[in-house]
């Protein structure tokens, strides 16, 4: 009995408390920092370039899971980084950052990126475009539709998104890649979102290859349509 009573005396404390909490008034405050953002990446300037001759369009590359660390030279393994370092010649600024051990690429973070490159290279600001294999399929469906007024065409490789980020994406020009064999990313991730692009009036290309597992990227890199793809578009 003295248990019971213990017990009902320290909930009438409690709730004392929260109602007496309940009734105190709310004051308007504010949250004022500046967050750091710290990304090492590489940048790769296409011939002709020159800080005063004509602005240049600018493709932001976003690496997978598997290349996330403190070795850049591990963003050299996919994408528009492993071809410029085979030779070849991309008619845009490369911009590929590398993301930390055990992170996420975080839509702020490429943006101030993005931000910082605009202010100190001659960038076409009507030209910019991103793309992304696996994670970094997921980041630039992220980072499109937290800032689809920044870009003029994306495509995102074996990735996902949830489908009511469609709406943000009504307007912009996107090609969607994914493999069918895909055991890593199902197929689904991209048919959602591309469901999801034209119930909202958008009409993205999309190409699946048949026998692809979760390499989708090598075929699609390779492929020059893609780059002539990007430059055929202008921001609105």
């Amino acid at each position: 009995m003295r248990s019971i009573a213990l017990f009902s005396f320290t909930v009438a404390v409690l709730c004392g408390s929260a109602i007496a909490a309940d009734d105190s008034s709310q004051t308007a405050e504010r949250l004022d920092v500046m967050v750091p953002v710290q990304l090492h990446y590489l940048l790769s300037l296409p011939e002709g370039y020159s800080d005063s001759g004509d602005p240049m369009p600018l493709l932001l590359f976003l690496h997978g899971a598997g290349e996330r660390g403190s070795k850049l030279e591990q963003v050299k393994k996919h994408g528009p980084p492993k071809l410029i370092e085979a030779g070849q010649k991309l008619p845009f600024i490369v911009v590929s950052p590398q993301c930390g051990s055990g992170k996420i690429w975080q839509p702020h973070q490429l943006t101030a990126l993005l931000d910082d490159v605009v202010k100190k290279y001659n960038v076409d600001e009507n030209r910019i475009y991103v793309t992304g294999l696996s994670m970094g399929g997921f980041g630039t469906w992220a980072l499109a539709a937290y800032t689809p007024e920044r870009f003029a065409a994306v495509a995102p490789i074996c990735g996902g998104s949830e489908a009511f980020r469609a709406k943000a994406l009504k307007g912009l020009p996107i090609w969607v890649f994914h493999g069918a064999k895909d055991s890593v990313v199902p197929l689904s991730r991209s048919e959602t979102m591309v469901e999801a692009l034209r119930k909202v009036g958008n009409e993205p290309k999309f190409t699946v290859y048949p026998e692809a597992p979760h390499d989708s990227w090598t075929e699609t890199y390779n492929n020059p349509e893609l780059y002539e793809w990007f430059l055929s578009h202008k921001k609105r």
